[in-house]
């Protein structure tokens, strides 16, 4: 009888077959991950950053200027990124941050298993991306640091997880928890030029990370997500359900308490919001001057250890400045007060104009030729060529009316103009150039270029086109004298002066016409120079020559091109407003010129200097010699042109200076000058051609000393700037001339001449 076969064996077998299949069927996609995680970290998938990258990962970094008061005057940029240091950060804004992104944060090494799985079930198997990568901060960092490549299919999307799982492992390895979390809020980009969260902080709510609110972090931090679509410009109501969302996580951990949810979670964004703009801001001419003329040549010049050039825009230099916050702030506020007054007094001048905003005698060809050149000098009209228009196509789309934001002194308006008319509407704008400094270091603490800079973007007080600066060059003419022996209380026939040279005879004429109760009179320096006498500004020239005062005022810094010819001593030479302040900076500093500069060193982002400056100093004439000329451009102030510094403005502490007004009232300057500051305003048309017709307006004691004026009252007000009202420092050396000229005046007022009549306060009428 034959045995039965045995099944039980092969059953046996079946099972663990089974079993050797499941075994390989769950564990090969492990061995596939661990083989492909090792792949990718070979660099089998494209390279991975190096230690040196992770050590020093690349950032664009926004260089910064400082003031020489420590605040943040604005910066440049490719990146609106300013980097700070953990503890600068708001205890909130850390925990908001790490509730909602990563709350393991402190427990994982950069990689999350349960967020790993969440990652393979989701979005790998099931290709729903939305439902989130699971990435803990460490890999959004990574993916910040290192930007993925485009996307394409599964397989690279997993290769990129994958490379953000080992760039984040090592990441973990080479910073700690703090520095990743500091990396990650620095790096991100809160739109609206907000790169990071110093500058998100300032753009948003005009506060710094340190100072950031509850509500305030969970608002930036809820940005996170998708600044796009929690863009709180742009979708407040779904900003603040996300900050909401956000301060319940905070709830969910333990960082907030549910009564204080329940409070906050009501208010408002309470936004601040305040773009960064380089047309906005303190002292947008100063700062585009710097980027363009200063920083380019000296980044030009100096070289980073790899040999390449140093890049504002990425490089994250610090600028130290010697501009006051404060003293620019009251600059500007000065110009402003003023130009706007000034401009409605202008404006009612020109409706008394047939050619306005051009002066009466300028012809209609002439207007043409200026309101070409403007054209030619246009943004539009070198688009216009670029598309291969010529000339009469471009002149006819300049004729066609247009809808376009103009500038108003009460703020922009929406019009339709051509862009022509729109040409001479802003010619008919009187522009200015302010700017203030130390005399005894050199250091510019103020720099007005213009009246706005979004629409005018001409410096006028150094790049811009120097002016004929009129009779401000007067107190170089007499300091010539001074340095010959001559006294304040010398005296001199206010007569006619010939003066022969280069084969012509010139003759000069006094601003004040031929009727003057003055002329004839014997005149002392101090008298001639207050009243800005043209036939004294002749005699000392006709005496020393005009090669002398031009060597003067070379040791004095001015570099600008001048003539020596007799005609320099009524103001002929045009200097800039910057080149004006640093020469009469010598008279308040003892004799010794002394360079205007306005950087004081540059940094790399890490702190290391890579530049100082100093300025450069000559001795121009001699202690006891600048002292009397101080003395005599008292007087302008005292009792000369520049007496309504005393009488309107109110400012009786002593002052030295000196008013300028050109041919036709076409430029305006006052210098004026203190023991602390020296600063100069000049004010006048876009073109010579657009002037007030009256000297009464039109003269630098109407246009340009007022600025000066309310600059100095704002000055003198702020106690924290400690600017002194004492008088300047007498030499230690005894002056042996004469210096009370008291019994002059006196004599002068008793020679026939009723002192009540004559207009003491401006008798600079139509100086040349």
């Amino acid at each position: 009888m034959s045995e039965e076969p045995k099944e039980k064996p092969k059953e046996k077998s079946d099972f663990r077959k089974y079993v050797r299949i499941f075994w390989i069927l769950f564990l090969s996609p492990v061995v596939l991950l661990f083989l492909l995680v090792w792949m990718v970290a070979i660099g089998m998938f494209g390279p991975l950053p190096s230690t040196e990258e992770l050590q020093n990962p690349k950032s664009n970094l926004a260089s910064v200027i400082y003031t020489s008061d420590h605040k943040v005057l604005g910066k440049y940029y490719a990146e609106n990124r300013v980097n700070v240091r953990y503890e600068e950060l708001n205890p909130n804004l850390v925990q908001a941050l790490i509730a909602t992104e990563d709350a393991r944060f402190k427990e994982h090494s950069g990689v999350d298993g349960r967020g790993l799985a969440r990652v393979f079930v989701r979005t790998i198997i099931g290709g729903n991306e939305s439902a989130g990568g699971g990435s803990t901060l460490s890999q959004q960092l990574a993916k910040m640091l290192f930007p993925r490549e485009p996307k394409s299919n599964k397989f690279k999307m997993v290769i990129r997880k994958i490379k953000e799982w080992i760039i984040a492992s090592k990441l973990e390895r080479e910073y700690t928890k703090e520095e990743i979390l500091t990396m990650y809020l620095n790096k991100f980009d809160f739109l609206n030029q907000a790169v990071g969260i110093k500058s998100a902080a300032q753009i948003y709510f005009s506060t710094t990370p340190d100072s950031l609110n509850m509500q305030q972090s969970a608002m930036l931090v809820g940005m996170a997500k998708n600044p796009s679509i929690y863009n709180p410009l742009r979708r407040p109501d779904t900003t603040m359900q996300r900050r909401e969302v956000v301060m319940s996580q905070m709830v969910k951990y333990g960082y907030l308490t549910r009564k204080a949810y329940d409070s906050l979670r009501v208010l408002p964004l309470a936004l601040k919001f305040q773009a960064e703009d380089h047309n906005e801001g303190l002292a947008t001419y100063f700062r585009e001057y710097l980027r363009n003329e200063f920083l380019r040549k000296w980044c030009a010049q100096n070289k980073k250890p790899d040999g390449t050039e140093y890049n504002i825009y990425r490089d994250g230099l610090r600028i130290y400045t010697t501009l006051d916050s404060r003293m620019q702030r009251y600059a500007e506020e000065a110009v402003s007060e003023h130009m706007n007054d000034l401009q409605v007094l202008f404006d009612k001048d020109c409706k008394r104009k047939k050619n306005a905003p051009f002066a009466w005698n300028v012809n209609k060809k002439e207007i043409d030729e200026i309101m070409t050149k403007a054209m030619h000098r246009s943004e539009r009209y070198k688009m216009l060529e670029k598309t291969g228009l010529n000339e009469e196509q471009i002149k006819f789309k300049f004729t066609q009316k247009l809808p376009m934001r103009v500038f108003t002194w009460k703020g922009e308006k929406d019009t339709v103009m051509s862009p022509w008319d729109s040409i001479r509407y802003y010619k008919a704008f009187l522009q200015t150039g302010f700017m203030s400094m130390e005399p005894q270091t050199g250091f510019v603490k103020a720099w007005v270029g213009g009246i706005n800079h979004h629409h005018f973007k001409y410096d006028h007080v150094q790049v811009g086109h120097a002016r004929q600066v009129g009779s401000t060059f007067k107190p170089f003419v007499y300091a010539m004298a001074i340095q010959e022996g001559f006294s304040p209380c010398y005296r001199i026939p206010n007569v006619p002066v010939t003066i022969h040279f280069d084969d012509k005879d010139w003759t000069p004429k006094n601003s004040d016409g031929p009727n003057s109760k003055l002329n004839g009179k014997m005149l002392t320096l101090q008298q001639a120079l207050a009243n800005s006498v043209n036939y004294i500004s002749a005699y000392i020239m006709k005496q020393f020559g005009p090669r002398p005062i031009v060597d003067l005022v070379r040791r004095m810094g001015i570099t600008a091109p001048i003539e020596p010819v007799p005609a320099i001593c009524l103001g002929t030479p045009e200097i800039s407003v910057f080149e004006m302040v640093g020469a009469n900076s010598t008279f308040a500093n003892k004799g010794r010129w002394i360079e205007p500069i306005f950087v004081t060193r540059i940094e790399d982002r890490n702190g290391k200097v890579l530049a100082d400056f100093t300025s450069k100093t000559e001795e121009a004439m001699s202690e006891e010699k600048a002292y009397i000329m101080l003395a005599l451009m008292k007087g302008v102030v005292n009792h000369g042109t520049g007496v309504r510094l005393k009488y309107r403005y109110k400012l009786n502490m002593p002052i030295a200076g000196k008013t300028g007004t050109t041919q036709n009232n076409s430029d305006g300057w006052f210098m004026g000058l203190t023991p602390d500051l020296v600063s100069g305003v000049w004010v006048g048309g876009e073109d010579r051609s657009v002037h007030f017709n009256s000297t009464e307006e039109g003269q630098g004691a109407s246009m340009a000393l007022p600025i000066w004026a309310k600059y100095m009252q704002k000055v003198y007000a702020d106690k924290s700037l400690k600017v002194t009202q004492k008088d300047f420092e007498k030499p230690a050396k005894k002056i042996d001339i004469e210096m009370d000229c008291s019994k002059y005046d006196k004599e002068l007022q008793n020679d026939n001449i009723d002192t009540d009549d004559y207009d003491f306060t401006d008798p600079e009428n139509q100086e040349p």
